[in-house]
């Protein structure tokens, strides 16, 4: 993982791109189309997605328009909704555990008891990995959205559906990837 913008990212002028980016928006807000407004506006207009989101943007370090901006948006708009979670890679396993807990889009079967004592314990990655493998056991799925940084973006979603989001991304040029398969 490095910087933001330092992989290969659609462009302005790439629609199927956009396809792509405000398909995944839907798909993980999709009883919010300002999500997907907001992704809309990054990548046809990232000058004035800069200017109206600088605050924002000043605390990943962006400054400008670059080729991700789009997706940073979405990022950053799911994380607005309550439908994202982002974590350091040495977040604490109670952290992880409160955070996942207070996502609108948490499963309505609670996968916590599924958790055994020594899994808290566990470096962030693995931990995570664990969460991803209870949340599949009660149907949902967990899903980094990569931004090339040292953080995970965690956002939940139907376990069916998390195949669908992986080539929404990858469609775009971006990735994405289920936690615990």
């Amino acid at each position: 993982m490095s910087g933001p913008g330092s992989g290969p990212v659609p462009g302005p002028a790439d629609s199927g791109a956009l396809t792509s980016l405000t398909g995944a928006a839907a798909l993980l807000a999709p009883d919010l189309p300002a999500v997907a407004e907001q992704v809309r506006h990054a990548h046809e207009d990232p000058e004035g997605y800069v200017r109206t989101y600088a605050d924002r943007l000043e605390d990943r370090g962006i400054g400008e328009p670059f080729p991700g901006l789009a997706w940073i948006s979405l990022v950053d708009a799911l994380d607005e909704h309550k439908l994202l979670a982002e974590f350091d890679w040495k977040e604490d396993a109670d952290e992880i555990r409160c955070r996942l807990r207070g996502l609108a889009s948490r499963p309505s079967v609670d996968p916590w008891v599924l958790f055994d004592e020594g899994e808290t314990e566990l470096p962030t990655h693995d931990f995570l990995e664990a969460c991803g493998r209870h949340y599949r056991e009660v149907g949902a799925a967990l899903v980094v959205l990569d931004i090339e940084s040292d953080c995970y973006p965690v956002a939940c979603l139907r376990a069916r559906r998390a195949d669908e989001l992986v080539s929404l991304a990858k469609d775009a040029g971006l990735a994405v990837w289920p936690l615990g398969v």
